[in-house]
């Protein structure tokens, strides 16, 4: 019988998760650290610097447990030594000590004697150091510790054999070091481990609080925004940003709100007007203002999908553009309107101008409403003159201009001024404003004497 698995329903492990990866370099790191350990152990054994420094620590311990008389005399060992003087009594073939004077006689010896050490006529050895020297065939390791006493310079020198060292490494000191290496061990990576745990779970919980709260935004409450408190200082810029990020897509969310009541508002009274005139029945002298009516409704949805296309950048094609050609594509273009209205065209063109990265027809679009509009607020014989530069085109009119106070308006989605004389759904410049903005550019507006100027800064400098 063979039973269907959803894998669906099966919860990877999230191996992108901070908890997981701070843990996994933890683990890393407390499995090197044992293993740097048991390598540094295993060389101190195999390089005998742990017996050297037992001889050079009990040779120093030597030198404060020797006994002198009154006369400076050194006469044995110290009372407080009997705990290991029985060492040179048991094994005086394995182990002994003896004082030296500054010229190198021996003064005092152990149970061993002098058979123990180097035979005479060998260099004796009156430094800090330890040494190594055989006798009957076996290998002895010593250490030399000076002092001084009563102004006089000695010399304590102990040695112990080979054999003695390595059974003492190899049945007492390495178990127990293997001991205390297992017990460092499991105390690193349980207790530390758990820390980690613990301060980790601490740590990220106002991250899980924070993806709460995201998660909790809706369209209904984009005014909602992220707490910084507690967040750690290394998250906080994420935060910030995050919260930024919601405010343009309020704003976003609002003007979308607005401009849909709006094109609502300005769709619903020619209807009512067609509507109303239906109903009552067409004469022929309503019948062209009604051909007015549709004929305005239609430029209105045809400026509203404009400006839906000029507002997504997944619908423009970016390309090197002849700035000269696409001018005089305009021109040639706008020429009808400005002889019906009486307006004279003046082009200045800079030679070779070229634009690196443009779309074509969204730029042409961009300069044709800027000219509709430059001609639609020009009296007649006036001229309109547009420029154009490799990093500014600009167009200016010789009309009335606009009061400062609706300058600001001048790129708001369906504001017209007082004295428009065309029946434009006031959309033409909003759709001039995304195309600039898709692309990076600076449109602005600003008054001239007379009239309006319209510059588009193609690299514009960011304050």
């Amino acid at each position: 019988m063979f039973v269907a698995l959803d894998l669906r329903s099966v919860k990877t492990i999230r191996l992108s998760s901070l908890g997981l990866t701070v843990l996994t370099a933890y683990v890393v790191g407390a499995l090197l650290s044992i293993a740097l350990a048991v390598v540094a152990a295993v060389w101190v054994v195999q390089n005998d610097v742990l017996a050297d420094l037992e001889l050079m620590e009990r040779a120093g311990n030597l030198t404060n447990e020797i006994r002198f008389d009154a006369d400076g005399t050194p006469l044995g060992l110290d009372a407080t030594a009997a705990d290991l003087d029985w060492l040179y009594e048991s094994l005086p073939h394995e182990t002994a000590w003896r004082l030296l004077d500054a010229q190198g006689n021996v003064a005092l010896v152990s149970k061993a004697g002098e058979a123990f050490w180097p035979p005479p006529g060998s260099r004796v050895r009156l430094e800090r150091e330890t040494f190594v020297f055989r006798r009957n065939g076996m290998a002895l390791h010593g250490a030399t510790e000076p002092f001084e006493h009563q102004g006089r310079q000695w010399f304590v020198q102990f040695a112990t054999s080979e054999r003695l060292m390595k059974l003492i490494q190899q049945k007492f000191a390495l178990p127990y070091l293997g001991t205390g290496i297992g017990i460092f061990s499991a105390v690193l990576i349980v207790a530390f481990g758990l820390c980690a745990y613990i301060t980790l779970r601490y740590a990220l919980k106002p991250l899980r609080d924070i993806s709460e709260a995201a998660a909790a935004i809706s369209p209904s409450s984009l005014h909602a925004r992220l707490t910084t408190e507690g967040v750690p200082t290394e998250v906080s810029p994420l935060v910030d940003s995050f919260n930024r990020a919601l405010e343009r897509l309020e704003q976003g969310y609002r003007v979308q709100q607005e401009f849909l009541a709006t094109a609502a508002h300005e769709l619903k009274t020619p209807l009512a007007l067609i509507r109303g005139q239906i109903e009552l029945g067409v004469s022929e002298e309503s019948r062209a203002t009604l051909l007015q009516d549709v004929s305005r409704m239609g430029r209105q949805v045809q400026q509203l999908l404009h400006l839906a296309e000029a507002s997504e950048p997944q619908n423009y094609e970016f390309a090197s553009v002849d700035t000269e050609g696409l001018v005089f594509d305009v021109m040639r273009f706008i020429e009808r309107l400005a002889t019906q209205q009486g307006v004279k065209l003046q082009v200045v063109v800079e030679p070779g101008a070229t634009l690196v990265r443009a779309d074509r027809g969204a730029l042409f679009t961009l300069l044709k409403n800027l000219l509709e509009n430059a001609i639609q607020h020009s009296r007649a014989g006036s001229v309109v003159q547009l420029r154009a530069e490799s990093n500014l085109i600009s167009v200016q009119d010789e009309g009335a201009g606009v009061s400062p106070e609706d300058l600001p308006k001048l790129f708001t989605r369906f504001w017209r001024s007082a004295d428009r004389r065309d029946l434009g759904a006031g959309l033409g410049l909003s759709i001039c404003r995304e195309i600039a903005t898709v692309h990076g550019w600076d449109l602005r507006a600003r008054r001239g004497a007379p009239g309006m100027i319209f510059d588009l800064s193609i690299n514009p400098v960011r304050k």
